[in-house]
């Protein structure tokens, strides 16, 4: 049987004894660099969250709990401007993320059709807005109800009360018939209870009338 032999193995590779060592050492700096996060994880862990704490400081207040279980607390999170939709123009609602110069020009004129917005979800009725841009900036937005353009409901004719986006033609037929015949109305709960409007669009429209004579 052949027996082993390591000169020959070494004269194969062509290596001196110095190139063997630098090769030797070579690897075995690799090695060591490859398995530093696993034999010094604290040190990686540290690091990260340092950078996870400078970020947090910059946004907002929150207790960062680090390894050595000290809590860390930084200073009051940044005010927020609320954008009022009643009183807004459409400069102000281009700086909220998602909104450019067309879908903030359709939320003004929505709100102009409308006669203000009684409620911020509204805007999911405005035509091109997103769902996940809705659910985006809504929390930076509010609505006035006292600013809201109430129609009387009493003397108004058939063109302004089709003009109001949430009535139908057959909607304002049955409203005027019905004025017609008792007089005035008094209130929505009454044209529901006539079967004139529905409840649903009774809640839809109830910021925007008024029964007064």
């Amino acid at each position: 049987m052949a027996r082993f032999s390591l000169e020959a193995f070494k004269d194969w590779f062509g290596y001196t004894r110095r190139e063997r060592r630098s090769t030797f050492i070579l690897l075995l700096f690799i090695v060591s660099m490859a398995g530093i996060r696993f034999m010094v994880p604290g040190v990686r862990m540290k690091l990260e969250l340092t950078a996870l704490e400078e970020d947090l400081a910059a946004d907002s207040s929150i207790r960062v709990f680090v390894q050595d279980n000290k809590v860390r607390q930084y200073g009051p999170a940044r005010s927020v401007t609320v954008i009022d939709l009643n009183k807004c123009d459409s400069t102000a609602l281009m700086v909220l993320p998602g909104i450019g110069p067309v879908l903030s020009a359709r939320i003004i004129k929505y709100r102009n059709l409308l006669g203000g917005y009684a409620e911020v979800s509204q805007l999911r009725e405005v035509y091109g807005l997103p769902e996940e841009t809705y659910n985006r900036i809504s929390a930076r937005l509010k609505a006035d109800r006292e600013d809201v353009r109430k129609i009387m409901v009493n003397r108004a004719d058939y063109r302004e009360l089709l003009r109001f986006p949430y009535f139908e033609r057959y909607d304002v037929s049955a409203i005027l018939k019905y004025r017609e015949l008792q007089g005035k109305i008094e209130s929505c709960g009454e044209l529901v209870e006539n079967k004139i409007l529905s409840s649903e669009k009774a809640d839809r429209v109830k910021w925007y009338l008024d029964f007064s004579d």
